[in-house]
């Protein structure tokens, strides 16, 4: 059977949008729903100032807890956390994380809203970030948002994000995410990107991370898996979206991927009928339905 590698950004990039705060306890009770589900891969946090994303206070206490030695997770499972300069990988240093993230962008604009730095600027930040995980053998993840679309600057060149993506790769990160950080992207602009990246660098470091604020998240997902993409980024129940981009809904959510992918003899390790378990006390917490199509329909008989 084929396998899929989800990684599931919920507790970071979902919750990071929501208008509700969930306490470090509450994160924590929800990480270990996920896990118990079967998702391997999990964002958790990041160490970005609680002045600009306040919903990820405290990530520092939380990753603490969640690599404690009296905590019993399978071994194969992956935590992360987004690092957005020196500041904050001299934190996540202190912990035992061995995998963070870094986040830049396909468009100077959206570089300059989201990270107020220019692209330039950005890559050297990664490059610093870069160099002190080396020593102790953290990965480095590379996120590249709006690599279809920006909200302020439209229509994103393919050979802007090709360009990136090998940037991102010469730095020494060991997976770039491609992302549809706007919800523009469909199958036929998919196709027409990962073609030419895959005669660039070849598709094995590539994820791809959709948001589907029109619905084309599931095709894009086909679209991709069809060139040959393996990992796939989604948040639990659609959580999320982006604080830099009006209008741009949430992300796809893990129980719609998880459903398309099992229907189409891929496995994934996830206990989907668990993983929908989990909505209602999500919804609870943060006083709002989830946009997750699977978890409102259920499975079928």
């Amino acid at each position: 059977m084929k396998k899929i590698e989800i990684v599931e950004v919920g507790p970071r990039d979902g919750l990071q949008n929501e208008v509700q705060s969930l306490s470090v306890d509450q994160r924590l009770n929800f990480i270990d729903q996920l896990v118990a589900a079967g998702l391997r891969r999990i964002e958790v946090g990041a160490f970005v100032s609680p002045k600009w994303v306040p919903q990820m206070n405290q990530s520092f206490e939380l990753i603490q807890e969640l690599l404690n030695s009296k905590r019993k997770y399978p071994k194969d499972v992956r935590f992360s956390a987004l690092v957005p300069n020196r500041k904050g990988m001299e934190l996540a240093e202190k912990t035992s994380l061995k995998e963070i993230a870094v986040f830049g962008a396909s468009s100077e604009s959206f570089s300059q809203k989201n990270i107020n730095c220019s692209m330039r600027e950005g890559l050297e930040r990664f490059q610093e970030v870069i160099k002190m995980a080396r020593p102790t053998k953290i990965k480095v993840r590379g996120y590249l948002s709006v690599a279809f679309g920006c909200p302020y600057e439209g229509l994103v060149k393919e050979s802007v994000v090709r360009k990136q993506i090998e940037k991102y790769l010469e730095l020494g990160m060991y997976e770039i995410s491609i992302g549809d950080t706007i919800g523009v992207a469909t199958p036929k602009q998919v196709r027409s990107l990962l073609k030419k990246v895959s005669q660039d660098v070849g598709l094995k470091k590539v994820a791809m991370h959709f948001h589907d604020t029109r619905g084309t998240a599931l095709a894009n997902v086909l679209a991709s898996l069809d060139l040959g993409v393996r990992v796939f980024d989604s948040s639990f129940g659609g959580l999320g979206g982006c604080p830099y981009a009006k209008g741009a809904s949430g992300n796809l959510a893990t129980e719609d991927l998880v459903y398309m992918l099992h229907g189409m003899g891929f496995e994934t390790g996830v206990k989907l009928e668990k993983l929908i378990q989990i909505s209602p006390g999500i919804e609870n917490l943060i006083q709002h339905g989830l946009p997750s199509r699977v978890a409102r329909a259920g499975l079928p008989l």
